[in-house]
């Protein structure tokens, strides 16, 4: 069994992956350490102390990943403090916006096409946009639903 180093270590590693697709740093760490910490509710406090975040920079993430459908939190009987864990399907629940996403973002290509008009030199570039998210929603549409016995 890992150590919390190793835990924080792999954390780091989410962050890091997360980054590229513009993820804070910060709300990596928060997700990668939820994801392998125990209990798997933490306090912000607890979850500053382990990832080593400021208390400022951690509440403005917590607030991004529950709103992102990321996490949930929770207060507990005679006590203020809230509990954040990993929301369930959290994963599965992102993805399924970030597809909802592609699917809105081919009707505003729709329009750019017709506003600039078919010919336009500016048309091919929303007409590369238009395919690329085209295709991907047909991927999308395609694929077998996720099988829990795969996770």
């Amino acid at each position: 069994m890992a150590d919390d180093e190793q835990l924080l270590e792999w954390a780091e590693q989410v962050a890091m992956h997360l980054a590229r697709d513009g993820v804070p740093p910060i709300a990596g760490r928060i997700l990668g350490w939820l994801m392998v910490c125990d209990p798997p509710e933490q306090s912000a406090g607890q979850i500053s102390a382990a990832i080593g975040a400021s208390r400022a920079s951690l509440t403005m993430n917590l607030r991004l990943l529950t709103g992102m459908g990321f996490l949930t939190w929770r207060t507990r009987p005679g006590d203020r403090t809230m509990y954040y864990r990993m929301a369930d399907d959290a994963w599965q629940a992102v993805v399924r916006q970030q597809v909802a996403g592609i699917a809105s973002f081919l009707d505003i290509t729709r329009q750019g096409l017709d506003l600039v008009g078919p010919d336009d030199e500016r048309a091919a570039r929303v007409r590369q946009a238009h395919a690329t998210f085209a295709w991907m929603a047909k991927v999308f549409e395609q694929a077998p639903p996720l099988d829990k016995e795969d996770s």
